[in-house]
């Protein structure tokens, strides 16, 4: 992608110089006009861009503490390298060590922070790299990063609450799916071979009996093509849901999905109100906050909704009519937003609204988590009691089979 140096004037008239990365000149001035900035000079750079390694993901409880620790120490007035450097040593990360190594070079070398982070896009998303490079801009870094750490312990927060609360549903699930995988594929088996032992046949066997052996067989002879199966299935999935198309239908039915489309849906707004008024916050500008929310949703359908009333925004449209027309924002949502929007206040009522969804969040997770371990246990008890059943079933007729016999011996 082409590197660009660029000048402009800013809201304030003061003189702005660094270098971006766009894939045209159009493209560049159009975002730097989005956000209110009057270029005077803009040219691309011919030498090449040097080549960054790339290190990988970094997990999110990593940066979050990296960012905490990086907030301190530059409102303490430690210089950037001496900040980068520091942490660099100090995290047990070996990714992040690496990286942070390289953006200190680049720092050191006369590299903007929010430049040098953005050569590594799998390690710092577009919201990491916006709220740095909005505090370079208006010269409180160390605001915005505090800022962005306690956005990153909210959101590992909130991760963390969800996967908590599935982490014993899924146990349980696991188990369940063991239980039954043994009793069909070896108890079944050794069952119906004794009641062969007994002298009946397939004809004889009642109708739960032979359909519970008839699972054993398929599982059995023919458990390698199943396990084929279902891996070719995955991977159809994973390869549809990796198209944009794919995708978007993925997420549609996870919005319509019973208890845990609603879930889905808190969740998502929570991350797209606490996303957007941080961003807000740290003085980005809306068009720009709106763009990199959509990104960080969670989701193509409200991302494609969010990037719907951006457009609408930039033609004059007040922000809470076309996410009201989406209808994927509740009332409650759009109410306060308008309300913030009038008041000067959006940020504030976004946080508002994050704290309420998050709220949400808990109380669904708590009462997901109440209802779904009883109908699983009892839908395990339900599940091994149809076994157990179907395979005594035929001795019960072998039982009455005896008795009438004996009883006509002693008639």
């Amino acid at each position: 992608m082409p590197v660009y140096s660029y000048t402009f004037r800013d809201a304030l008239g003061g003189l702005q110089k660094g270098t971006a990365d766009a894939e045209s000149e159009e493209i560049l001035r159009k975002r730097f006009e989005e956000q209110g900035f009057t270029i005077t000079e803009l040219a691309m750079i011919k030498a090449k861009s040097a080549k960054t390694k790339s290190y990988g993901k970094v997990k999110l409880t990593n940066l979050s503490v990296f960012c905490r620790q990086f907030s301190t120490m530059v409102d303490a007035g430690v210089s950037l390298v001496r900040c980068l450097d520091v942490l660099g040593r100090q995290t047990a990360d070996p990714k992040l060590k690496k990286i942070l190594a390289d953006i200190g070079q680049r720092v050191e070398g006369g590299e903007s922070l929010s430049r040098a982070m953005q050569r590594h896009p799998k390690a710092f998303s577009n919201l990491f790299i916006g709220l740095v490079k909005a505090g370079e801009i208006g010269g409180v870094l160390e605001e915005s990063l505090q800022r962005l750490s306690q956005f990153l312990e909210k959101d590992v927060e909130l991760r963390r609450k969800v996967k908590s609360a599935m982490t014993y549903p899924t146990l349980v699930a696991i188990m369940s799916v063991g239980i039954v995988t043994f009793l069909v594929t070896w108890f079944v088996p050794q069952w119906a071979a004794i009641l062969t032992d007994l002298g009946l046949k397939a004809d004889d066997l009642p109708g739960p009996t032979k359909f519970l052996i008839d699972i054993s067989n398929i599982i059995g002879h023919d458990g390698v093509w199943v396990i084929i199966g279902l891996v070719i299935l995955i991977f159809a999935y994973r390869l549809f849901v990796s198209t944009r198309f794919g995708r978007r239908v993925a997420d549609r039915v996870r919005l319509k999905l019973p208890v845990f489309g609603k879930l889905h849906h808190k969740v998502c707004l929570a991350r797209f109100s606490r996303t957007m008024g941080t961003l807000l916050t740290s003085g980005v500008p809306i068009l720009q906050a709106m763009e990199t929310v959509a990104g960080t949703v969670g989701n193509t359908i409200m991302a494609d909704a969010l990037l719907e009333a951006r457009a609408r925004i930039r033609e004059g449209d007040r922000i809470g009519d076309p996410l009201e027309a989406s209808r994927l924002f509740p009332p409650m949502v759009v109410h306060m937003i308008g309300v913030g929007e009038e008041s000067g206040s959006l940020d504030f009522m976004l946080q508002k609204i994050a704290d309420f969804y998050e709220a949400e969040v808990d109380a669904a997770l708590a009462s997901l988590t109440a209802a779904i371990e009883p109908i699983m246990i009892v839908s395990l008890g339900f599940v091994v009691g149809f076994i157990v059943i179907a395979m005594f079933l035929p001795l019960v007729d072998v039982i009455s089979k005896l008795s009438s016999g004996s009883g006509d011996d002693d008639k």
